[in-house]
């Protein structure tokens, strides 16, 4: 029985009741293949039974059985990824499709529409960060912009590997009646659906909270050989604060750095959440540029710039200088590099990069996946560096996810009151992630542009 995850028992009555009443429309609603001739309302009914819906017009751009191979990847990978194939016609306007999808579906989640030729995606913030967005759309449009099939899986397999959250419980559950002669009484209908939905929360907030469990160890890890570098890196200085020639300045400074070990290592001690990294790094950063600091006060060298710590290796210290680099099978832009890295490279070497332990053994931490981004999000995301410089992970793992801890901050809600992956939310949720900010234009003219063909 398809049922609307995500109704909460602090919601308000108005609202916990309309959540009723759509789940209860699910239920008796046909299954997708009968939804071919309404318009955007049917390819979302169809959406919150299947994560793939293709429009019968449009088959020869993905056929069926592309189309359940598709579905099933992303229902194995339990993320909350739609994807829906459509003909260009006047019921789908290209300037609001994204945003009156996701209205009617009414589940937070990644949503792919390829519409005609042109592709387009958006995604719920507290899913996939518009930044990530709007990168792993560039790269599936310069992917096979004229095989959908490709496109779509392109897409596809990075979303998945990047969304949060989990897929809704109702693509598991089974389709409703057509001939309407499965009916309950409503009343215990809407009882059923009620008790279903909270059930659904409940085990969607369990399923969370083990995935950060998880996510936080693998972090804690990482993490704690950071802060072990960091104490490392301390004692090799050797400083005494009574040393001949000592300053003031310089006592700061190491007074400044002694504390950042102190504080980062209480921090650990305390995350509960992958996010609660993000401040460990952060002051390990500030750490090591305080080291950079002194470091030069006793050299009698230049202070240095506060610039953004070595991209390969973030152990490595501030940067000294930008250098040309590229992932497999990227572009290349500059990234800041310490200066051992930077001679490396310039000599026909590799870079030291950072390698962590992943399902797929060990990677660079840019290749490991989005339980990375809160580490490197404290590391890139602020500090005198002004934040990730612009595309420096187009085409890696983490793609534009350093933005992603701070996605709701400011909200003033608390995380786990606000709407997962896979979690209803109807039509509560930020029109701009649906709308402008894809490409720098506005909503009516960025969606133009998008599908209009393939213009890229």
């Amino acid at each position: 029985m398809p049922v609307i995850t995500g109704a909460r028992p602090a919601l308000r009555p108005a609202t916990a009741l309309a959540a009723v009443f759509l789940a209860l429309a699910a239920f008796l609603a046909p299954g997708p293949a009968h939804a071919a001739a309404g318009g955007t309302g049917a390819v979302a009914e169809a959406l919150r039974k299947s994560p793939v819906y293709v429009d019968p017009r449009a088959e020869r751009q993905l056929p069926k059985a592309d189309a359940d191979a598709l579905a099933k990847k992303i229902e194995d990978a339990d993320r909350p990824v739609f994807v829906a194939v459509l003909p260009e016609s006047a019921e789908f306007p290209q300037a609001t499709l994204l945003k009156d999808l996701r209205s009617l579906t009414g589940v937070t989640g990644v949503y792919a529409v390829r519409l005609g030729d042109g592709f387009n995606a958006a995604a719920d913030a507290r899913v996939m960060p518009r930044d990530a967005v709007a990168n792993l759309k560039g790269a599936a449009g310069r992917s096979s912009p004229e095989d959908a099939g490709a496109q779509l899986n392109s897409f596809v397999e990075q979303a998945l590997q990047q969304a949060g959250g989990s897929a809704p419980a109702s693509w598991a559950a089974d389709g409703g009646d057509d001939s309407g002669t499965g009916l309950l009484v409503a009343g215990g209908v809407v009882v059923a659906v009620g008790a279903g939905a909270y059930a659904l929360h409940r085990r969607s907030r369990r399923k969370r909270q083990e995935r950060e469990r998880t996510e936080l160890e693998a972090l804690r890890v990482v993490v704690d050989e950071d802060i072990t570098a960091f104490g490392e890196e301390l004692d090799r200085l050797g400083f005494s604060p009574s040393e001949p020639g000592a300053t003031d300045d310089m006592r700061q400074d190491y007074t400044h750095a002694l504390d950042a070990y102190d504080r980062a290592k209480t921090q650990m001690a305390g995350a509960t959440r992958p996010h609660d990294v993000q401040q460990v790094t952060g002051t390990l950063e500030q750490g090591r540029f305080t080291l950079a600091t002194l470091a030069a006060r006793r050299g009698g060298d230049p202070l240095p710039e506060h610039r953004l710590p070595c991209f390969f290796d973030p152990r490595h210290g501030p940067s000294a200088t930008d250098v040309r680099w590229a992932p497999q099978g990227g572009t290349p832009r500059p990234v800041p590099a310490c200066a051992a890295d930077a001679a490396r490279m310039a000599d026909g070497g590799e870079p030291w990069s950072r390698m962590v332990d992943t399902g797929h053994g060990r990677q660079p931490y840019w290749n490991a996946g989005p339980a990375y981004t809160p580490w490197a999000g404290g590391y890139f995301g602020g500090g005198g560096g002004g934040g990730m410089l612009g595309g420096l992970l187009v085409g890696t793992m983490l793609g534009g996810l350093i933005s992603a801890p701070s996605a709701f901050a400011g909200t003033g809600a608390p995380a786990e009151e606000l709407p997962d992956g896979g979690d209803f939310s109807g039509a509560d949720f930020n029109a701009a992630d649906f709308g402008a900010g894809f490409g720098g234009g506005d909503s009516n003219s960025d969606f133009g542009g998008d599908f209009g063909g393939g213009d890229w």
